[in-house]
């Protein structure tokens, strides 16, 4: 009987010391690149809702009337929003463009992106434009600017409503 477990013990250690071994290799191999030799990475990311579809609508003395007492408000807002679309180019080409419809039940909640973009490394000019209106010519918001990227580089990019726009982190 003790010899019995004495076997067990020996087969169970090498197990258990076969398992640390594939561990340890499996940690370390394959190397793991985050982006290939001599790119960078742009990472764009935000969720922003754009303006509604429609203009509000102040309700007259009989539409209210008409209404159920516990819905009668004075002033008729349209839930749905517009699209958001948005564009980015790096040195004067176009590397991603969108249009982003809007979430939720609704058409109500924001529009929502993450792209992940693999680009060479190097001196770029980077130009980002925003629509979240109706207007059909230029952006509502436009971010124009000089980066450089060291291979391996990270570049987030978020968006603010507002004065600030486009924030690089």
């Amino acid at each position: 009987m003790k010899m019995r477990q004495g076997i067990q013990l020996i087969a169970q250690a090498a197990i258990y010391t076969g398992f640390a071994f594939l561990l340890a290799y499996f940690s370390s191999q394959p190397p793991y690149e985050r982006v290939p030799a001599g790119s960078a990475l742009i990472k764009l990311s935000f969720a922003h809702g754009a303006e509604r579809v429609g203009a509000c609508h102040k309700r007259t003395y009989e539409e209210l009337m008409a209404l159920a007492p516990n819905m009668r408000a004075p002033i008729d807002c349209p839930r749905q929003r517009l699209d958001v679309k948005v564009h980015m180019k790096l040195d004067d080409q176009v590397i991603y463009q969108a249009s982003l419809p809007p979430t939720g039940l609704h058409n109500d909640g924001a529009s929502i992106t993450y792209q992940r973009l693999v680009v060479p490394s190097g001196y770029h000019t980077l130009e980002l434009g925003l629509i979240d209106t109706d207007r059909t010519k230029g952006y509502d918001y436009l971010s124009k600017r000089q980066i450089t990227l060291t291979p391996g580089q990270a570049l987030a990019i978020d968006f603010k409503p507002g004065g600030e726009g486009f924030v690089y982190e």
